[in-house]
């Protein structure tokens, strides 16, 4: 179990240090993601920006997700979890453009008005602060790879073990410290895991770009 998100960003930088990965380029999921990946930018001496993902949750269950979405670009669907449910795309097409548009104010919020992180050629490192299902991990990966990367790995502090496999052929690695066969949850492996606003990610987002970061 992790104190908190600091704590486990310090110790996934280590292990993302122990890559020695040539041309880092720190991208965190917000909003939670965000202050593991201010310690693996600082731990690294690597940029940081965000990659904006929206979870589609299952209708009665939103937290857990059955697709996800970017602020462009088609959403990302779970098929087998919509044939259990028996759902379809166009059941889900209202909450896919209420998150599409929150993911557009998130990245206007976070970016404020800044183009997209220059990321060809740069090793991506996108950081979240837990793999539960891996939807959102897999539609940030598909982005990331539309930028051109050298190579994309993934980081995050502890994930489900089926959803670890799952993104084996979506990146050149992936670095994940704990991965409990008892899952359930990613705030279960915390002691604390607040909510995180997005005036701390402002915060933290200005402290990592003035600390090495893009301005």
């Amino acid at each position: 179990m992790f104190r908190d998100r600091a704590e486990a960003g310090e110790r996934l930088a280590r292990a993302v240090d122990d890559l020695d990965l040539p041309n880092p380029f720190v991208l965190a999921l917000p909003r939670g993601g965000v202050p593991v990946a201010v310690r693996v930018a600082e731990g690294i001496g690597a940029p940081l920006d965000v990659l904006v993902v929206r979870k589609v949750g299952v209708p009665g269950s939103p937290e857990t997700a059955i697709g996800a979405v970017t602020a462009e670009g088609p959403p990302l669907f779970d098929q087998e979890a919509l044939r259990v449910l028996r759902l379809s795309e166009a059941d889900l097409a209202e909450a896919v453009e209420a998150e599409r548009a929150e993911a557009r104010r998130r990245l206007e919020s976070y970016r404020r008005g800044a183009s997209d992180p220059e990321v060809a050629g740069h090793d991506a490192v996108v950081v979240d602060d837990g793999l539960a299902t891996g939807m959102s991990a897999r539609a940030a990966l598909g982005l990331v790879r539309e930028l051109g990367p050298a190579s994309i790995t993934l980081a995050v502090p502890v994930g489900a073990p089926s959803a670890v496999r799952s993104m084996a052929g979506l990146c050149d690695g992936i670095v994940c410290l704990e991965q409990p066969e008892v899952f359930r949850a990613v705030s279960l492996w915390y002691e604390s895991f607040p909510q995180v606003g997005d005036q701390e990610v402002h915060d933290l987002l200005g402290a990592g770009r003035g600390e090495g970061g893009r301005a």
